[in-house]
C-alpha cells in the first residue's frame, strides 16, 4: 500500500503539468501520482500516458470523458491506493522541502493504530505578476507538530480558512464519508475540505509553506470575470454546503464554527460577485440565495445575514453596494485572493 495519492486533474494542460509532476516525483515509491486527463484536446493524455511508461511504479494515467475538476477529483479517490490523500492542480507545485516533511509526519503516522485523518500545511499564493507572496498560515490557530482533536482548534480570522491546498486527508475516511463531487462544476474544492470535516477527529499541522498556489493568469477559473460568468456554478456549491452543513448536529462548538465561518466566506464571495456584475439578473439571484438559506435552516441564515460581513453585504440600495464591494476590495489586497 502506498503512503500517499496524489491526484492530479488534468484539462489541457500541456503547457504547465510537467512542471507539477516533476516536483511531485522526490516522494518517490511512497507516493503514488494519479494523472487524471479528463477529455483534454491538447497533448494533455500524450504527455500522461509518457510518465506512466517512465514510472510505472509511481504513475499512474486514467484517461476518463470530460467531467469538470470535481470528477477528476472523483477519479482520484476511486482510484487511489494510498493511506493518505492529496489533490494537486495541474498549474500548481509543491515546495521540495516542505514535502520531505509532510511525507515524515504520514510516515511516522502510517500503521493502523496511529493514522491521522487530516494534515493540515501551509500555502503559497504564487501571483503571477507580484512580488510578494502571501502566505495562508495556521500556527495562530492549531498546535504544531503533535496530534490534536477539535477541542484545540482557535478562532480562525476571517479570510482564513482550509482550503483543498492546505489539507490531506485519510483515504479511507474519504471513501467512508462517500464524498461525490458533481460534475462539470467549478469551485467544487470548497465541497471538498467541508464534506468530510464531520468525520475528523485526529488532526496534525506542519507548519512548512508545502503548496504554491498559482494564481493571476487570465484564463484560470478563479478570475473575478471568470467567476461572474459562471456564477451559476458557484451558487450551485454553496446551496450544497449550505444542504450538507446540519450545524445544529455538531456537538463540538470549535468544528461548528469553523464550519459556519467556512460557510460565511463562501456565501461572502457569491454574494460579492453577484453585486460586481452589476446586472439587475444576478442582483435577483443574490436575493433568491439568501432566501434559500432562509428556508433550509433559519438559524443559519440568521447567524450569517446578521454578522459583521453579512450585513456588510447587505447594505440597501445602490450606495450602499458600493461600500460593499469597496470592502470587498480592501480585503482582497489585505487576504491576497484573486
Amino acid at each position: 500500500m502506498k503512503l500517499l495519492s496524489v491526484v492530479i486533474p488534468c484539462y489541457n494542460s500541456q503547457e504547465y503539468m510537467n512542471y507539477c509532476i516533476e516536483s511531485l516525483l522526490p516522494g518517490g515509491e511512497d507516493v503514488e501520482l494519479l494523472i487524471v486527463n479528463d477529455g483534454s484536446s491538447d497533448r494533455t493524455a500524450e504527455i500522461a500516458d509518457d510518465y506512466e511508461k517512465r514510472y510505472p511504479t509511481i504513475i499512474k494515467a486514467v484517461h476518463q470523458e470530460n467531467g469538470g475538476h470535481g470528477e477528476a477529483v472523483n477519479a482520484g479517490i476511486r482510484n487511489a491506493s494510498g493511506r493518505y490523500f492529496k489533490v494537486v492542480d495541474s498549474d500548481d507545485w509543491v515546495d521540495i522541502r516542505a514535502y520531505m516533511k509532510v511525507l515524515e509526519v504520514l510516515r511516522n503516522h502510517s500503521s493502523e493504530d496511529r493514522l491521522l485523518d487530516m494534515v493540515i500545511s501551509n500555502f503559497v499564493y504564487e501571483k503571477e505578476g507580484t512580488k510578494y507572496k502571501k502566505i495562508m498560515k495556521y500556527d495562530n490557530v492549531l498546535p504544531e507538530n503533535r496530534v490534536f482533536s477539535w477541542e484545540e482548534v482557535k478562532e480562525f480570522r476571517k479570510g482564513q480558512y482550509i482550503l483543498m491546498h492546505s489539507v490531506i486527508y485519510r483515504t479511507q475516511m474519504l471513501w467512508d464519508c462517500e464524498i461525490e463531487l458533481p460534475k462539470h462544476t467549478f469551485y467544487v474544492d470548497n465541497l471538498y475540505v467541508f464534506t468530510p470535516l464531520k468525520y475528523v477527529k485526529k488532526m496534525y499541522y506542519v507548519n512548512v509553506d508545502f503548496y504554491r498556489y498559482l494564481i493571476g493568469r487570465e484564463d484560470q477559473s478563479v478570475q473575478e470575470k471568470t467567476m461572474i460568468r459562471r456564477i451559476d456554478q458557484q451558487i450551485k456549491v454553496n446551496k450544497l454546503m449550505i444542504e450538507q452543513a446540519h450545524l445544529e448536529n455538531i456537538e463540538n462548538e470549535n468544528l461548528r464554527q469553523y464550519m459556519l465561518r467556512h460557510l460565511e466566506i463562501v456565501t461572502v464571495v457569491s454574494s460579492i460577485l453577484l453585486i460586481r456584475s452589476g446586472t439587475v439578473e444576478n442582483l435577483q439571484k443574490k436575493r433568491e440565495l439568501w432566501k434559500y438559506i432562509r428556508s433550509k435552516d433559519i438559524e443559519l441564515y440568521h447567524v450569517l445575514k446578521f454578522g459583521i460581513m453579512g450585513r456588510l453585504i447587505n447594505l440597501p440600495g445602490r450606495a450602499g453596494r458600493t461600500i460593499s464591494v469597496g470592502a470587498y476590495k480592501i480585503s482582497q489586497k489585505l487576504v491576497g485572493f484573486n
